[in-house]
């Protein structure tokens, strides 16, 4: 998906932060996910004491995504003493009550005393558990102070990723004083109020052609609310341009032989009579090229009676994905076409003109010739009982079983 991951092409920040100690961890996935939420917030120094699986994993690496240089720069010790030797404020993490006499903080004050701590030259460091039972009194009782979180007692513990990445979030937000990545886009300059006039005297004309504001009475409080919707909205000279751009759309009603991508009868019916006058008009490399141009026109602009039956071939159990609508087989362009069941159908719409008719009778030979089967359904018979033509073409796919 465009936009989502990390943003290659931006710097990242640069700081000098707390290091991470993570203390026998279990699980490759959860160093490498531990890993990925320092990445998110800058943290770079981690320290690893016995993992359980050995040291380096490829379980972490395929967790970490994409922070591979801190798991490179990681540091392996055989204790937490060794881990923590050169540190000078510690904190250790927990959810569990280890009755010790030393300060207890949340993520908040924790961040805030690392940051000035490490401004002032101070090495701070912060120790995680294991993920089956944590930190033993032994190894809380090397740390200054206490960090738990404020979470629900009956569901305390958190995996060790959240843990890392809920201290790391604290830090780096006070680090960066809360400075988002990106903001919104400056939107184009505020529309005029001739320009809001403009528009809201072209919005009452055209409703008013339509007898949109009635009864009489209610007029002038329909037209007061009207404007208030667009001044609440503030909008600038885009929004104006655009929204004068829908009105007129909607006023003068859709153009051309789509109609919003559904042709009527006659329409069809034309279309259909230049494709069979062409095909028999031109060469075959002239008409290859027409017919397929045409083909496209026809699929993007189905009649009525070709959009119902469509929908039901793709939605119906018996026929769903085996048929293709107005898809060329040689230099012929049945209505639908079953590869699979080498069946065609045919479409006919009423008031068709005798070039079409003898399209159609030349095309069904032609295929016929190459073992197709060409149903014909009448379009009236489509819009008028659906059913009765789909349980049609169910005996004729029987019949080619």
């Amino acid at each position: 998906m465009t936009g989502a991951g990390t943003d290659k092409t931006k710097t990242g920040f640069d700081l000098a932060g707390p290091v991470v100690v993570l203390v026998e961890p279990q699980l490759g996935e959860n160093i490498g996910m531990a890993a990925r939420a320092m990445g998110n917030f800058a943290l770079s120094r981690l320290r690893i004491v016995n993992p359980r699986d050995g040291w380096p994993n490829v379980s972490a690496q395929r967790a970490a995504a994409g922070a591979d240089l801190i798991l490179e720069r990681a540091e392996l010790f055989d204790s937490v003493e060794a881990a923590v030797a050169d540190l000078t404020l510690l904190f250790a993490t927990t959810a569990r009550a280890h009755d010790q006499a030393k300060p207890v903080v949340a993520p908040e004050r924790a961040a805030s005393e690392i940051v000035a701590y490490m401004a002032g030259g101070g090495k701070a460091g912060i120790l995680f558990g294991r993920e089956r039972y944590g930190l033993q009194n032994e190894e809380v009782a090397l740390a200054n102070r206490i960090i738990t979180f404020p979470v629900n007692p009956g569901f305390a513990s958190l995996n060790l990723a959240q843990a890392v990445l809920l201290i790391g979030y604290e830090w780096f937000k006070l680090s960066t004083e809360g400075a988002l990545p990106f903001a919104m886009p400056e939107r184009s300059e505020r529309a005029s109020q001739h320009q809001m006039q403009a528009f809201f005297e072209n919005l009452v004309r055209e409703l008013d052609r339509v007898e949109f504001l009635r009864p009489a009475e209610k007029r002038a409080t329909m037209l007061v609310n009207l404007r208030n919707i667009f001044t609440r909205m503030e909008p600038t000279k885009q929004d104006m341009h655009t929204l004068h751009g829908v009105v007129m759309a909607i006023a003068e009603g859709r153009k051309g032989p789509a109609k919003g991508g559904v042709l009527d009868g006659a329409q069809a019916t034309r279309l259909r009579a230049l494709l069979a006058e062409h095909e028999q008009a031109s060469s075959t490399s002239e008409t290859s090229s027409t017919v397929r141009g045409l083909a496209r026109l026809l699929r993007r602009n189905p009649t009525d009676a070709e959009r119902i039956l469509w929908q039901a071939l793709t939605r119906d159990r018996r026929f769903a994905g085996t048929f293709k609508r107005q898809t060329p087989v040689g230099r012929h362009i049945p209505d639908f076409v079953s590869f699979v069941h080498r069946i065609a159908i045919e479409l006919v719409n009423p008031g068709e003109t005798e070039a079409i008719t003898n399209d159609r009778a030349s095309r069904k030979a032609w295929l016929e010739s190459r073992g197709y089967r060409v149903i014909e359904m009448k379009a009236a018979s489509v819009e008028r009982d659906l059913e009765k033509e789909l349980a049609r073409l169910e005996a004729c796919l029987r019949e080619q079983k």
